[in-house]
């Protein structure tokens, strides 16, 4: 573990990390792959899935067949399904204490105001499958896109060597009915989402984590498309003092730092703590607090993807903390828990982007309507306010569409 000084760069570098996908070379060749899949549709899906993944597809290939997602079923265990069901149902649980109620204002005679909200009608899910595909992340992803009431749902993840997709990726996403699957992955399965192909539609939000071609991807489709965040490598920081398990926070960092480019960071009152992790956890960062609130204003400064308080009162602490994609109370509540099978999806910001992100929840699978009726006896009330203020922005048809309702 490095220990960092709370006036040193190495801890000011953490503050201020960013997303750094948008180094010129990588952005080139991402717009070049969004390109080429907007001016040759299926063609450029099937011709970079070949170059990157290894397989040859045909366009009747992309989407995966019903019987390869019933077929699934044959390569997973019973137990799998049943703990499959257990974490769908508190996925679900949470998630429909988060529909949103419309509101309605009616503020004087003849005016009325509300707002209306709907799901989207479409929206794409990426499942990286990498090392090993992310499983928990279809569920993760899919249920509150669900909850919020998305009709059309589809998922891209990259095949495998043999041009097929993992069957515990197709086994969770038919039980959450999920069927509409694409074999396609990295920055052209994003531009084929965005801009749609002959064979796969376009949605009108992407989700989802990736790798830094699909994050650069998303970047560059934003506008096309609406998405849910620009994602970097996961992080944890901890919170802990002398009165922490010390097993459970080496035990914690070091399968943070599993990811690649994870980052994990113990930020502890108590020296002896920082010294006995120094050789436990050696990819780790320590920083010393000179006391609780001080650790506090730290780990608001590193604004963590997700922040364990393993202190013995972490409820105090918790006031403290305005920013965190995800806040994990005690030594009984690891980040595996949310990464896994608490509620609360495990799709947060990273980055120091929890200062003005949240986490996936319902409301980003809605969008808004506003909804304003006047009475003509109400807008006779504020026709002179109108008419003064397009005036003043040399907007007189504006004026003039007030004016010929009083004529």
């Amino acid at each position: 573990m490095k220990i960092l000084t709370q006036t040193g760069k190495s801890l000011q570098d953490i503050y201020n990390r960013d997303v750094q996908v948008h180094k010129r070379s990588l952005g080139e060749k991402v717009r070049q792959i969004i390109e080429d899949v907007r001016l040759q549709g299926d063609d450029a899906v099937i011709k970079y899935t070949r170059k990157f993944d290894g397989v040859k597809l045909t366009a009747k290939d992309l989407r995966v067949p019903e019987s390869e997602i019933s077929a699934a079923f044959q390569n997973i265990t019973t137990d799998f399904v049943e703990n499959l069901k257990m974490i769908i149902k508190n996925v679900t649980t949470f998630y429909k204490t988060h529909k949103q109620s419309p509101c309605f204002v009616k503020a004087e005679e003849g005016v009325i105001l509300r707002e209306t909200i709907l799901p989207l009608d479409a929206v794409g899910i990426y499942i990286p499958a990498g090392t090993a595909p992310l499983v928990s992340t279809v569920y993760m992803t899919v249920i509150p896109a669900k909850v919020a009431g998305v009709k059309r749902i589809v998922i891209m993840t990259p095949p495998n060597k043999n041009g097929h997709v993992n069957p515990y990726v197709l086994a969770v996403a038919n039980l959450l009915k999920v069927n509409e699957i694409y074999k396609v992955g990295g920055a052209q399965a994003i531009a084929a989402l965005a801009l749609g192909t002959k064979t796969i539609p376009r949605v009108h939000k992407i989700v989802g984590p990736g790798n830094m071609y699909v994050t650069e991807a998303k970047r560059q489709v934003f506008g096309f498309v609406d998405i849910d965040m620009l994602a970097g490598p996961s992080e944890l920081a901890i919170i802990a003092n002398r009165h922490s398990n010390p097993d459970f926070i080496a035990a914690d960092m070091e399968g943070q730092i599993e990811h690649l480019g994870g980052l994990a960071i113990l930020i502890s009152t108590s020296k002896q703590l920082l010294k006995q992790m120094r050789n436990r956890v050696p990819a780790g960062y320590g920083v010393l607090a000179k006391n609780i609130e001080e650790a506090a204003d730290i780990a608001n400064k590193i604004a963590p993807e997700h922040l364990e308080i393993m202190t013995n009162n972490p409820n105090v602490i918790a006031k403290r903390i305005i920013n965190a994609g995800a806040i994990f109370l005690g030594p009984y509540s690891p980040t595996a828990l949310g990464d896994y099978a608490a509620g609360p999806s495990h799709v947060l910001p990273t980055l120091g982007s929890a200062k003005y992100f949240s986490g996936l929840g319902t409301d980003h699978f809605m969008k808004k309507s506003h909804v304003i009726s006047y009475s003509k006896k109400a807008l006779e009330k504020v026709k002179d306010a109108i008419i003064q203020i397009a005036s003043l922005e040399g907007l007189e048809k504006h004026s003039e569409s007030v004016k010929v309702r009083f004529k």
